[in-house]
């Protein structure tokens, strides 16, 4: 599994509401902004993750974006589905009957593919954001949150 633009920015994005927008909704440029994303785009992604169930949107003059739940329960697994990013492997691979070794493969990329997803959605969205926390201050930055 690669991690696509797509992937990248929705987690940049959510990382950037669990920092900023957890008393009042923040607004698509304002995160745009703060992370150096382009706003038409991240807008698109949001709508995504709105129809998610993992943000809310506010309309009006102090409008924009919230989390829909707590960070610790919105998984990195789940954000990538909102956006359509692919967690199979193999897709519609068929291994060849008559070749063991072609068997084994496919067994252990099916078993990888199994751990891979159960870990992707065991790591909350509160787990990223401590952990680039963490290391933003081993770093030595103490105010921007820019992923």
């Amino acid at each position: 599994m690669k991690l696509t633009t797509r992937g990248h920015y929705s987690v940049k994005a959510l990382l950037d509401l669990c920092a900023n927008a957890r008393e009042r909704p923040t607004s698509v440029k304002a995160i745009a902004e703060r992370q150096g994303l382009p706003a038409p785009y991240l807008e698109k992604l949001l709508i995504a993750l709105r129809q998610a169930g993992l943000v809310k949107s506010v309309r009006g003059a102090q409008g924009g974006y919230q989390l829909a739940r707590s960070p610790d329960r919105i998984s990195l697994g789940q954000i990538l589905e909102a956006v359509g990013e692919t967690l199979e492997p193999l897709p519609r691979h068929t291994p060849d009957a008559q070749r063991a070794e072609d068997w084994v493969a496919f067994v252990l990329w099916n078993q990888l593919h199994r751990k891979l997803k159960e870990a992707l959605y065991s790591i909350s969205l509160e787990d990223l954001y401590h952990d680039a926390r963490s290391w933003q201050a081993a770093q030595g930055e103490q105010t921007s949150f820019v992923i």
